[in-house]
């Protein structure tokens, strides 16, 4: 064996092994031959006479070196708590594991192998000689250079030391999944097969506030060692039958108080169970003998069950009753981070809903749009951030909205909805992409006022907001953006690239940096397509903003305008994305189509008498040669010489009349430059002052009016 390098080179092999030589003696076990531990070079050895363990020192402490193809090299299991343990050069590893628990262990070794990050503190089992077990704690480090491969550490677990560790394990994720998936292999020291059943409660996120009425509804959350089970085993994910839930919730709850419970050997196993059908479905393997069910119980008044842990084990190792009251320790410790994890759960699905609930529906007959959300993090820890939005408005024109609101998490998620909604009321109500941003400035202020008591620890200031509109009778888009990164333009024919708006700063900003916002206007003919999206799409560390957004605007000059958008979306996503996310990614894709010429007509007519007359005729022919139905057509006239009419008596200036023929109906809009807004009034009778609008009000589907900037526009909507 080569001498142990100098302490400048030392690898973790060395470093172990020189930590372990301060509690071996000269002449101890660390001399036996085939051992490559802190022997060699005497001159390396630590002087173990200016250091005596104590009496009562506990020996725990090995290593094992191993080459690229998983054999050992060398080792120092000379602790008297290894005997038994028998590394051989050469062999593999994975030798001196029980063969259940080889291909995990398998699959981590490779994964530090290849990425040299370490995988510190799994809880694990090694054969000895004669057929008995040692649990240990785990590490596996990539070697330091010169050296290739990697140091397995070992920590031989004493029995407090192994709660301690296990808890320690059990405790670092707040996702349910890996919770159980923790448990379950903390519990493996017992046992041969573990298994975490949860309440479906628990897996939903539900309150959890008193004892279930009836029997458990379970779900299998984890199961240890990963391997081939038996046809109709009950495996991850999968409901338990319900007459074994019913069972198990009868037998740990007797009296009403949740209780472990041994079944000792196989004969009592199927005389519980009572079926063939069940035992396949809970028995692990014809080796299976004995179980332990141990109730994992919520501290309370009354206390709450919220699932049970099984550790099935052979017929030669039955369950000790010191066995059992550690078992039930560590159950009772980990408990209570099952139910963090059920409370991260629910904020999860909270969170996720309010995200599923602002994601694009329907665009309107006139675009297709497509958008795609990744949270940072698949927990609510990494959601809630970022939102899309499009919709159609009800003058026939469609809004994209993008939005990035700071933080993350169930705060973040909804302050996005309150901005989300607000802004899609404010774009229906008629007001322009600038005009709802100076709505938003001023709610996100409100928000941050930590005197009206809302803001409760969070703070949205500097979050971002972009909206366009898209008209498909002009083809024009209107965008207004407040510090968010610039819409991609990808016209049919003609360059691509981001959208040339002026920079401005983020809502809620202070009054001295606050500017009007800039309503930018560019043409978009049918087939362009338009990417709004948040800068976790772009935004990587290898890579500077604008190299991001070239990158981008590439990916989406790649969508073939028969692509489907769905699919296109995805692809863009996949080919742009950052490989390690640090922000959410958001990205929405909208295809413009717009009307047809021969489905829209417009008039400029004179502010005069007789201009409700020539808007009546101009109208009139133009729906003959539609087709029009007789009483659409009568509707449509009374509407039309009721808004002119109106736009002479109070506008004045030209006036505009545009017809529209939608896939659902006719759209009336009469645009004139008064600034007066006009309003549905109480209407008597006697009362001439606005009875016109409850002549447009009744004949039509939904009416309304937006801001131009020369003056308004009322538009109707009909119905075929």
């Amino acid at each position: 064996m080569d001498s142990t390098p100098p302490p400048s080179s030392a690898s973790p092999f060395d470093m172990v092994s020189s930590a372990l030589g301060q509690y071996m003696p000269v002449d101890g076990p660390a001399a036996a031959a085939g051992s490559a531990g802190p022997q060699g070079d005497d001159a390396a050895r630590p002087d173990v006479s200016d250091n005596p363990p104590p009496a009562d020192q506990e020996q725990i402490l090995g290593a094992v070196d191993l080459d690229r193809d998983l054999r050992i090299t060398r080792w120092n299991l000379d602790a008297p708590v290894f005997a038994g343990v028998e590394a051989v050069a050469g062999s593999p590893f994975v030798g001196l594991l029980p063969p259940s628990d080889v291909p995990t262990v398998t699959r981590r070794l490779r994964q530090v192998l290849e990425t040299g990050e370490p995988h510190v503190a799994r809880v694990q089992r090694l054969r000895r000689g004669d057929g008995s077990e040692l649990v240990v704690s785990m590490s596996i480090l990539a070697a330091a250079a010169p050296h290739e491969g990697l140091t397995v550490s070992l920590i031989a677990m004493a029995r407090r030391l192994h709660l301690y560790a296990a808890e320690t394990a059990i405790g670092t994720s707040l996702d349910i999944g890996e919770t159980a998936q923790s448990l379950a292999e903390s519990l493996l020291a017992w046992g041969d097969v573990t298994a975490v059943d949860l309440d479906f409660a628990v897996w939903t996120g539900e309150a959890v506030t008193e004892q279930p009425q009836g029997r458990l509804r379970l779900r299998r959350a984890a199961l240890v060692p990963d391997r081939a089970w038996p046809d109709g085993y009950v495996t991850p994910g999968d409901d338990l039958p319900g007459d074994a839930s019913r069972l198990l919730s009868q037998a740990i709850r007797r009296d009403d108080a949740a209780q472990a419970i041994v079944i000792p050997d196989r004969e009592a196993i199927e005389r519980v169970l009572g079926s063939a059908r069940l035992v396949r479905a809970l028995t692990p393997g014809d080796q299976a003998a004995a179980v332990a069910c141990i109730p994992l119980v919520l501290d309370g008044e009354p206390p709450v069950v919220l699932g049970v842990a099984e550790v099935w084990r052979r017929a030669d190792r039955p369950f000790a009753d010191s066995e059992l009251f550690d078992l039930q320790e560590l159950v009772v410790r980990t408990s209570h981070h099952v139910d963090l994890a059920r409370q991260h759960q629910r904020e999860h699905t909270q969170v996720l809903a309010l995200q599923r609930r602002l994601l694009p529906r329907s665009a309107g007959d006139t675009i297709q749009t497509a958008s795609v959300y990744q949270p940072a993090t698949p927990d609510s820890a990494g959601v809630g951030g970022d939102w899309v939005n499009s919709f159609p408005l009800p003058d026939g024109r469609t809004a994209l909205v993008v939005g990035d609101v700071v933080g993350h998490g169930l705060g973040a998620a909804a302050t996005m909805g309150q901005l989300s909604m607000e802004a899609r009321a404010l774009l229906s109500a008629g007001l322009t992409p600038d005009e709802v941003l100076e709505h938003l400035d001023e709610t996100v202020s409100l928000l941050d006022d930590v005197e009206s008591g809302l803001a409760a620890g969070y703070s949205a200031l500097g979050s971002t907001c972009c909206i366009a509109v898209y008209d498909p009778v002009s083809h024009h888009v209107e965008v207004a953006s407040a510090g968010h990164l610039p819409p991609v333009l990808v016209p049919p024919d003609g360059p691509a690239g981001p959208v040339a708006i002026r920079p401005h700063p983020g809502l809620g900003a202070e009054f001295a940096l606050r500017e009007p916002y800039d309503v930018h206007a560019f043409c978009a003919p049918p087939g362009s397509l338009l990417a709004l999206y948040t800068d976790g799409l772009v935004e990587d560390p290898a890579l500077s903003i604008d190299e991001g957004i070239d990158r981008l605007t590439d990916a989406v000059s790649s969508v073939h305008p028969w692509d489907a958008l769905e699919q296109a979306a995805q692809r863009v996503v996949s080919a742009v994305a950052p490989t390690r996310r640090r922000d959410d990614v958001t990205l929405l894709i909208a295809r413009m189509i717009g009307y047809r010429k021969e489905d829209t007509t417009t008039w400029r007519l004179a502010a005069r008498g007789d201009a409700a007359a020539r808007a009546r005729t101009l109208v009139s022919e133009l729906l003959g040669r539609w087709g029009t139905r007789e009483h659409i057509r009568d509707s449509v006239l009374l509407v039309v010489d009721e808004l002119v009419a109106n736009a002479v008596r109070f506008a004045g200036g030209p006036i505009t009349v545009r017809l529209i023929r939608t896939g659902h109906g006719l759209l009336c809009e009469v645009g004139d430059t008064g600034n007066g807004r006009p309003r549905l009034g109480p209407g008597g009778l006697l009362d001439d002052a606005g009875r016109g609008l409850h002549v447009v009000h009744g004949l039509t589907t939904r009416w309304g009016v937006r801001w131009t900037d020369t003056g308004k526009v009322v538009w109707a909507s009909f119905e075929r």
